[in-house]
C-alpha cells in the first residue's frame, strides 16, 4: 500500500447544504401543490405549469446557453405530442405494449429525433441566418400540418385516450390529480437533467460557443458539432413537453407547431429570465397564467402581454430572475430594508398608473367589441360608462398622474440604488485586497 497518497486525493467532495435545500423545496411544492390548490381548474393550471417548464427550459438550452435564437422551437415539442398521441392511440388499439407513463419518452424520442434531422440543416448556421432558418423550418412544418390529414388530422387535430391499458397499482390516469403527479414526477427528472447538462462538458463549451466562438474554434473544437449536439438534447426534452401535453389534453392539434407556440416560448423564457437557470422556470409559470389566467379575464389580454415584455425589454432586459438575483445580492451586504420604501412607492404609483391605463384600454376595446352589451362594464369591482366622460376623465387623470408619481419614485429609487451599488462594489473591492 502507498504510503505516500496525497491529501487531494483521499478528499471528500464538499456537501452543499444549499442544493439540497433548493433541489427538495422544489421537490415538495410539487407535492404539495395540488393538496392546496385542490380544485379541477387548479389541477389542470398546475399540470400545464409542468409542461410549460419543460418547454421552456429545453428552449433555453438554446437561447439562454447556446445563443441560438429560434423561431421555430413548437416543431419538436409539437411533433413529439403527434407521435405521443399515435403511440397512445396504438396502445389503446393493442397494438403497443408499452405503460402510458411512458408516452412522454415515446414524444422525447420522436422530438430528438426531428432535432437531428432538421438540427443538422440549421446549425450549420449562427446567428441570424440560424434564426431565419428555424423560423423558415417552423413555417414549413405548419404548413405541412394542414396537408397531411393521415398523420396531423386535419383541423380537428387527432385524439386520444389515457386510460388506455391495464391499470397499474389503480392508477389508470383518468383523474386529473394522477396525470398531475406524472407530469410533476416529469417535470422535476427533467429540470435536474436539464440543470446536470449545464455543469457538463458540453453544456461548459455551450456557454463558450455562445461567448466567443472564433475561440472556441481556435482550441480545436467544432462549434457546429457543439450547437448540433445542443439541439438534439434541447429536442429530446421539447418533446417530453409534448408528450405530457398529449396525454394532458387527450388531443393534438396543429397549433402546437405554430409560430404562436414558438413565439411564446421565446417570450416567456425572455420574461422568466434567460440568463439564469431558474428564469425559464418563472416564464413557464407567466406563460400558463398568462393562456389560462389573463385571457379569461380580459379581451386585451395580448396587448397586456406585449406592454409588460416592452417594459421588460426597456427596463429590467434580464429578465425577472435578474431582479430576484439583484435584490439577494443587495440583501447580502444587509442594504435590501433601505430599499423598502422606495419599493413601496413604486409599487403604489405603479398601481395607480396601471389602473387608469387598463381602464383607458377596457372601454375602448368594450366600445369596439361589446357595443351590443350597453355602455356599462365592469372593471376591478367598479362600474364605468364607456361613453360618459367622467370615466374616460377619470381613468386619464390617474393614469397620467400615477405615471408622474412613479417616474419621480423611480428616479429616487435610481440613486438609492446607485449609491448601494457603489458602496457594494467597494466593499467587494476591499475584501480582494484583504
Amino acid at each position: 500500500m502507498n504510503a505516500h497518497v496525497q491529501p487531494s486525493a483521499l478528499a471528500v467532495p464538499r456537501f452543499n447544504v444549499w442544493r439540497w435545500v433548493i433541489w427538495g423545496s422544489f421537490a415538495l411544492v410539487l407535492i404539495v401543490a395540488p393538496l392546496i390548490f385542490s380544485s379541477g381548474l387548479a389541477l389542470t393550471v398546475l399540470s400545464q405549469m409542468g409542461i410549460a417548464i419543460i418547454a421552456c427550459l429545453s428552449y433555453n438550452m438554446l437561447f439562454g446557453q447556446g445563443g441560438m435564437l429560434s423561431f421555430g422551437h413548437a416543431v419538436y415539442t409539437g411533433l413529439g405530442s403527434f407521435v405521443a398521441i399515435h403511440a397512445l392511440n396504438r396502445v389503446t388499439e393493442g397494438l403497443m405494449d408499452i405503460p402510458v407513463s411512458l408516452i412522454p419518452i415515446v414524444g422525447g424520442v420522436a422530438g430528438m429525433g426531428f432535432a437531428a434531422l432538421f438540427g443538422y440543416v440549421t446549425t450549420r448556421k449562427a446567428g441570424t441566418t440560424f434564426a431565419m432558418i428555424t423560423l423558415g423550418l417552423g413555417e414549413l412544418v405548419f404548413a405541412l400540418s394542414l396537408m397531411i390529414p393521415e398523420f396531423f388530422g386535419g383541423e380537428g387535430g387527432v385524439s386520444g385516450d389515457r386510460m388506455a391499458g391495464e391499470p397499474f397499482m389503480g392508477i389508470t390516469f383518468g383523474p386529473q390529480r394522477q396525470v398531475y403527479y406524472l407530469i410533476a414526477l416529469y417535470t422535476f427528472v427533467c429540470v435536474a437533467a436539464m440543470y446536470a447538462f449545464t455543469r457538463t462538458p458540453l453544456g461548459r463549451m455551450l456557454n463558450a460557443v455562445r461567448d466567443n466562438p472564433e475561440r472556441v474554434e481556435f482550441v480545436g473544437y467544432d462549434t457546429q458539432k457543439v450547437r448540433y449536439f445542443a439541439f438534439i438534447i434541447a429536442g429530446f426534452f421539447a418533446g417530453i413537453s409534448g408528450g405530457l401535453g398529449a396525454l394532458n389534453f387527450e388531443i393534438v392539434t396543429a397549433e402546437v407547431v405554430g409560430a404562436a407556440r414558438s413565439g411564446a416560448y421565446l417570450l416567456f423564457t425572455f420574461l422568466g429570465g434567460a440568463t439564469f437557470f431558474f428564469g425559464p422556470i418563472i416564464g413557464g409559470v407567466l406563460m400558463v397564467l398568462a393562456f389560462v389566467m389573463l385571457s379569461e379575464l380580459t379581451q386585451a389580454w395580448l396587448l397586456y402581454l406585449g406592454l409588460i415584455f416592452l417594459f421588460m425589454v426597456i427596463y429590467a432586459p434580464g429578465g425577472f430572475a435578474s431582479l430576484i438575483m439583484m435584490n439577494l445580492r443587495v440583501a447580502a451586504f444587509g442594504r435590501l430594508r433601505e430599499l423598502t420604501g422606495s419599493y413601496l412607492a413604486l409599487l403604489a404609483t405603479g398601481v395607480l398608473m396601471l389602473v387608469g391605463a387598463s381602464a383607458i384600454i377596457e372601454m375602448i376595446y368594450h366600445l369596439q367589441l361589446s357595443t351590443t352589451l350597453g355602455d356599462e362594464l365592469n372593471f376591478l369591482g367598479l362600474t364605468l360608462h364607456a361613453r360618459s366622460a367622467a370615466s374616460w376623465g377619470g381613468a386619464l387623470v390617474a393614469a397620467v398622474v400615477g405615471f408622474v408619481l412613479f417616474e419621480l419614485a423611480r428616479r429616487r429609487f435610481a440613486r438609492r440604488w446607485g449609491a448601494i451599488q457603489e458602496f457594494i462594489e467597494n466593499a467587494m473591492k476591499q475584501r480582494e485586497n484583504a
